[in-house]
């Protein structure tokens, strides 16, 4: 799983050189948990991380460049996402 992992953050990081390497990270695992628990929730067959990955690279390629604009006010995410300290990869 972390091969996934890294490859989408990398591919994250050259979409936008605005987040810090953590910050891509921890995009890019929600962005895939998100995908799996709906994915499943709508009644579909699980069809495999290779379909996961596929999409998470299309969301990236559509959102990644804008996504160090996102600010959220959900406290579960509020501590990994609205932080101005991290260092930059």
């Amino acid at each position: 799983m972390n091969e996934y992992f890294e490859r989408l953050t990398n591919y994250l990081l050259e979409k936008n050189p605005s987040l810090a390497y953590a910050q891509a990270r921890t995009w890019v695992e929600l962005l895939w948990e998100d995908f799996e628990t709906t994915y499943a929730r709508a009644g579909y067959e699980y069809r495999g991380k290779e379909l996961t990955e596929k999409v998470v690279r299309q969301w990236i390629d559509r959102y990644g460049a804008t996504l160090h604009e996102f600010q959220t006010t959900n406290p579960k995410y509020q501590h990994l996402l609205n932080r101005n300290d991290y260092l930059k990869h």
